[in-house]
């Protein structure tokens, strides 16, 4: 069964953390410094925060699979519908290991389809981490835009 995915980039992560610990009326299941992610079944959501952009809001989506196989299920509905989904396996990011995929809708919202494989020591970066400020690829101008927006000017981006 798929599991939400909501990425938001805060300011201050301990003033987060409390204020969503009230909200699910539970305690992260992964906390770090720079980052915290509650994996919750109702609703059935994977939230994570980071302070690791200067954007504050929401960062990215996502549908996190629980099999390779649900991945390709998801990348397949991608290919057939010629959306532009580009592939990343063994990607490390938020502490984790993980195959994905990375659409942008029409309006410039990064989603990430991803199957995780394991945990990371480390943040770590994937191709289109921090609104695909990290991606040569991307590809049509509202992503583009959403992308320079994101993250501050065109030097950084793209």
């Amino acid at each position: 069964m798929k599991r939400l995915h909501v990425h938001a980039s805060v300011k201050d992560l301990s003033e987060s953390v409390r204020f969503y610990s009230a909200l699910f009326a539970a305690e992260p299941t992964v906390l770090k410094a720079d980052y915290a992610k509650w994996m919750l079944d109702d609703p059935r959501v994977n939230f994570a925060i980071s302070t690791r952009s200067e954007q504050i809001g929401i960062n990215h989506l996502g549908i996190q699979a629980e099999s390779a196989e649900e991945l390709a299920q998801i990348e397949s509905r991608a290919r057939d519908a010629e959306l532009d989904a580009r592939a990343e396996s063994g990607g490390s990011c938020c502490y984790a290991r993980s195959d994905k995929h990375w659409l942008t809708d029409p309006q410039g919202i990064v989603w990430e389809a991803f199957h995780t494989l394991g945990d990371v020591p480390v943040y770590g970066s994937d191709v289109r981490s921090e609104h695909a400020c990290h991606s040569p690829e991307v590809s049509s101008a509202a992503a583009k835009s959403a992308a320079v927006a994101a993250c501050g000017t065109a030097s950084n981006c793209c």
